[in-house]
């Protein structure tokens, strides 16, 4: 086959001498596919998922192994390209076709017919197509599979958390627990109108190791789930697997809408330190009346908050336990504002303020939540398409359950991995965290990915060598990157 030729697009009327042309070079605009590829083969993740994760399909068929699909779903996700139809318009993208490869040398790049049919397995022509993903994500929404892609969710934030502290377990751990609505658009099955946000949305559960922002578990729930639904055994369950593999000792902290007997009471049967805002009403009130006086004296220009010791009982509660009241004073305004955190922490060795300080700690969590919505751009969307029919009544004849429908199970294989990539671009920044001086801190996952992973690249071949070009602004983080590598390869058994 010959050469593609060189073509010229336009001339630009601003500048006279500025010509764009189309070349047959290998360019792309997604340089930072490797990092994610190399950041995912480095915990080992795509390896274990490949072994935990059946593929039912003939072997001597096959053109796209399994774990070149899990790849290209999860770096797609994370260079941006949320739609499996991307893949169609990306699939000559040469480091795209690079990182999600298992062949050796420049075998992924090359296109000569002939040479891919003489491989076993054959070479593909390019990225996997917009049916075969939605295939693989079917396949993924079985009860076992979608299970292995939650195990490999928290391998991805093992293997990093681990990595922090040399091998070993920390001494404490903090997990955050919330809800976040994800807007559907379409006839999603399991979507519902939620009240309480004013859409059409699922309400997954979201938990978080806290200010180190990794993903511990995402577990898709109803649109018109309540806040504390499915609560108590997901915490459990996240606790148990924490004390495990990550920390010796584990708390949890926990917005106003989810704290109920059962949860706090399961907590303290599990001697799992909390910390949870309640709703304000009106015994609450009452109790708090005392202190909602402003002291004499001119008021300051700065906030001021007082902090004071209370027990409360619920009627639902079968216990009184200690609640704090937080009592704010802002400049400007007329009434103080107030709020009550329950927690189950001696007042002896966790004073008030220190409660205080470690729920808006909260604030940090909701960031990373805030993000992973925002730049790996949540859009569950797998539609029943004619599978399902309705009777004479105009009802749908089919499962009713959300569990039990396959395209909610799709949809929550889809969520499992946009948290995995979200993992692995939450790696990169925080080994860049690690790496840069301290005023060039504070790196937001959009910014790594504008900075790092969507950079212009040049690919070359030489000898079977593949040679990737990329410019000096972004080769200085990446050799940053580069620098702590080697922590991430360390095994896992000081953890275990």
């Amino acid at each position: 086959m010959g050469e593609a030729k060189q073509e010229t697009l336009a001339g630009m009327k601003f500048n006279r001498a500025v010509r764009v042309e189309a070349r047959p070079e290998k360019l792309s605009d997604s340089g930072g596919a490797v990092l994610v590829r190399e950041a995912l083969e480095r915990t080992g993740l795509l390896r274990s998922l490949s072994d935990a994760i059946e593929d039912p399909r003939d072997p001597e068929r096959l053109t796209h192994p399994q774990k070149e699909l899990l790849a290209t779903f999860v770096t797609m996700l994370a260079l941006g390209w949320r739609d499996q139809d991307d893949a169609d318009a990306l699939r000559k993208d040469p480091l795209l076709r690079l990182s999600v490869s298992e062949r050796s040398g420049d075998a992924p790049l090359r296109d000569d017919p002939e040479f891919a049919q003489t491989r076993n397995p054959p070479v593909p022509q390019g990225l996997a197509s917009q049916p075969t993903l939605s295939r693989l994500l079917h396949r993924l929404a079985e009860p076992a599979r979608l299970e292995a892609l939650r195990g490999g969710l928290r391998e991805c934030a093992e293997r990093r958390l681990l990595a922090l502290n040399n091998g070993r377990k920390t001494a404490h751990l903090t997990l955050d627990v919330d809800g976040l609505p994800i807007p559907v658009e379409g006839q999603q099955p399991g979507s519902a109108y939620n009240g309480y946000v004013h859409d059409t949305i699922f309400y997954p559960l979201v938990t978080t190791s806290a200010e180190l922002g990794d993903m511990i578990a995402v577990r898709l729930r109803r649109g018109n789930a309540g806040a504390a639904e499915d609560a108590c055994e997901a915490i459990r369950e996240d606790v148990q697997w924490a004390r495990a593999h990550l920390a010796h000792s584990v708390s949890v902290r926990i917005d106003a809408g989810m704290p109920s007997e059962g949860l706090l009471r399961m907590m303290e049967d599990d001697r799992v330190r909390y910390v949870a805002r309640l709703k304000n009403n009106a015994v609450l009130d009452r109790l708090a009346a005392p202190y909602l006086k402003r002291p004499s004296g001119r008021r300051p220009s700065t906030v001021r908050t007082w902090i004071h010791e209370c027990r409360y009982q619920a009627e639902s509660w079968s216990r009184s336990r200690r609640v704090v009241l937080v009592v704010v004073d802002e400049p400007g305004e007329l009434i103080l504002r107030h709020f009550w955190i329950v927690t189950n922490w001696r007042a002896d060795k966790v004073p008030g303020e220190q409660v205080l300080a470690r729920y808006r700690r909260r604030g940090t969590a909701e960031g990373h939540l805030g993000e992973f919505k925002d730049v790996v751009g949540l859009k569950l969307s797998c539609s029943p398409r004619g599978e399902r029919s309705e009777d004479w009544r105009g009802q749908i004849i089919g499962p009713v359950r959300p569990c039990d429908d396959p395209f909610f199970r799709a949809n929550d294989a889809l969520l499992q991995l946009c948290a995995i990539a979200y993992n692995a671009i939450h790696m990169l920044r925080r080994v860049l965290y690690l790496s840069l001086p301290v005023e060039e801190h504070g790196w937001s996952l959009r910014r790594v990915r504008e900075r790092i992973l969507r950079v212009a690249a040049r690919v070359s071949l030489h000898a079977r060598r593949v040679i990737v070009v990329v410019t000096q602004a972004s080769a200085r983080y990446w050799s940053l990157i580069w620098e702590h590598w080697n922590a991430l390869d360390d095994p896992l058994p000081h953890g275990r």
